[in-house]
């Protein structure tokens, strides 16, 4: 299993829209965003090199370094087979 985290959602929405924009949403919002777009993109990548499995974008999970931890609120909010 691999995990990606992503740390600089908010700063990569306002290079492509613009910081009013980005003013405007949520960083949740801004992270989700780019967490499917990049869904969209690995999946496409994947495929092509004929791999084949799930990829989730999951809400819960901390990485810290080497330590993972898992919230009580932890849940799937997208799930992709390719």
């Amino acid at each position: 299993m691999i995990v990606l985290k992503i740390n600089n959602a908010s700063e990569l929405v306002a290079a492509k829209l613009g910081k009013f924009l980005e003013s405007l949403t949520p960083d949740g919002l801004d992270q989700s965003t780019v967490e499917d777009v990049l869904i969209k993109k690995m999946v496409e990548n994947l495929q092509a090199e004929g791999l084949k499995g799930e990829i989730a974008a999951v809400r819960g999970l901390e990485l810290d370094g080497k330590h993972l931890s898992v919230d009580d609120g932890m849940h799937v909010r997208r799930v992709q087979s390719f």
